[in-house]
């Protein structure tokens, strides 16, 4: 009779950066596992007959196979394991919330001290780079048929990779200068490198994918056109990229972003590297950061890398409710981010140039759970006071672009302007065309998107392989 193993309840701490060096520099801050700390960790795993684990990720990885590839020393083996099901291994290692997900699940989770599954993943993923030893999986024979995908965010680029590994010829058609959609715009260099970003998006490419970038899908052409013109499906994967804002005073005063804006400027157009890029952003001296998830996180932490001297987190409810990772937030504690809970802006105050110079806030406090789950923050009557800021970052959540659905003929969106799909197949009102991540869902996780890129080419898959050839 097998030995049963021993519970080892010790996490494996990944080495960072030292948050006074940090918060002066972009370059990442979490460092990785060295071989032998990725094996210690690995051990951890127990290796369950029904592996919770597995339920707990969107794209079905194979959790205790690539675990027990490290375990074994096989580590450019664990990485081939996960990219039979998830071809971005190394961007999910360092931005998917597997605390909420897979890691969740591990039975050793129940004692708080779940197997760090997402850092072992990236661990692989890097190790076989590294090692050069990048293997193209081989393609099934062609089928003939073309798909379309709009996006080179993270369920277009999975759709793209899935479909290509099917046989079918597939066009990627990004309106960006650069392919990634929100991993290359939106999450800042020192939580995801874009050389990251870059190689995996390479490894789709290199599947057969074809990339087409700057090419505006509802401008430059549409949906209608392509299903006109050789196209056999189509999938619309073009994210949730509009900006909110609070529809406060003062908010058209200069000095007020959207993080959308500012994390652009800054990652895409590369501000962080002025004045070697001619990307200037006007950065505050005091900077208030309107929002508490990811995105509110990554505006934070990127104002205090372009020389803030204070940042300031403007939050509406308090610690417990922000939805934002647990480590994301104690970055920012650790780099000096101040802050302000239970506080929510009610006008934004300007000077005679035009320029912010204070924010009128009032406090919360929490009453009832709304729809979300999340009790529901309340104004305190006469609680008014301003902060003095001249920089406002609202981060507060973004929607659906009406580009493409408004150029679709028989698309159908919800109120919010989503893209009504099976959340199972992203089937569409429109037969042959396709939706799945943000543009459907509203902004949600990278793994998410992906999640649902997975199920809607399994989806597309059956039907390219139903239709008759023209």
């Amino acid at each position: 009779m097998a030995e049963k193993k021993k519970l080892n309840l010790k996490r494996e701490p990944i080495p960072r950066q030292d948050p006074h060096l940090r918060a002066h520099n972009f370059d990442e801050v979490a460092l990785g596992y060295s071989v032998d700390q990725a094996k210690r960790e690995a051990d951890r795993c127990l290796g369950c007959k029904k592996p919770r684990c597995v339920a707990g990720c969107p794209v079905e990885v194979d959790i205790p196979g690539f675990i027990g590839r490290i375990q074994e020393g096989d580590f450019i083996g664990g990485a081939r394991v996960i990219k039979e099901t998830n071809s971005l291994p190394a961007i999910c290692g360092r931005v998917c919330p597997q605390e909420d997900q897979c890691e969740k699940l591990c039975i050793l989770a129940k004692k708080g001290a779940a197997v760090a599954i997402g850092r072992l993943e990236r661990f692989v993923a890097d190790y076989e780079a590294q090692h050069q030893a990048v293997e193209i999986p081989p393609r099934a024979p062609s089928t003939g048929k073309k798909v379309a995908v709009v996006g080179a965010g993270p369920a277009g680029l999975t759709v793209a990779g899935d479909l290509a590994k099917l046989g079918h010829g597939v066009t990627i058609f990004e309106a960006l200068h650069e392919p990634g959609g929100v991993l290359i715009y939106g999450i800042p260099e020192f939580r995801l490198p874009k050389v990251i970003v870059k190689r995996e998006v390479d490894y789709i490419t290199s599947l057969g994918v074809e990339l087409k970038l700057s090419f505006v899908v509802g401008q430059t052409q549409t949906v209608d056109e392509f299903l006109n013109s050789g196209y056999d499906a189509v999938f619309l994967g073009n994210g949730a990229g509009l900006p909110y804002f609070m529809n406060i005073p003062g908010e058209n005063y200069n000095g007020v972003y959207s993080a959308n804006e500012f994390l652009t400027r800054s990652n895409l157009m590369k501000a962080f590297q002025f004045p070697e890029y001619d990307t200037p952003i006007k950065m505050g001296r005091r900077v208030a950061v309107v929002g508490g998830g990811n995105v509110a996180m990554d505006s934070l932490r990127t104002a205090l890398r372009l020389g803030a001297e204070k940042v300031t987190c403007v939050y509406r409810r308090s610690r417990a409710e922000m939805p934002a990772r647990e480590e994301e937030i104690e970055n920012a504690e650790e780099e000096g981010i101040e802050f302000k809970l239970l506080t929510n802006p009610i006008s934004i105050q300007g000077n005679e140039q035009g320029w912010v110079k204070g924010m009128e806030c009032v406090r919360m406090e929490l009453g009832s759970p709304d729809e979300s789950g999340r009790r529901r923050p309340v104004p305190i009557k006469g609680s008014e006071f301003v902060m003095d800021v001249d920089q406002v970052i609202v981060a507060i959540g973004q929607g659906a672009n009406p580009l493409v659905a408004a150029t679709t003929s028989g698309l159908e969106t919800n109120k919010w302007g989503y893209i009504v799909a099976d959340p199972l197949t992203g089937v569409t009102s429109k037969e042959g065309v396709y939706a799945g991540g943000d543009i459907v869902t509203g902004a949600a996780t990278v793994i998410l998107a992906m999640g649902a890129g997975r199920n809607t080419a399994r989806a597309i898959d059956v039907y390219l392989r139903g239709k008759r050839s023209a």
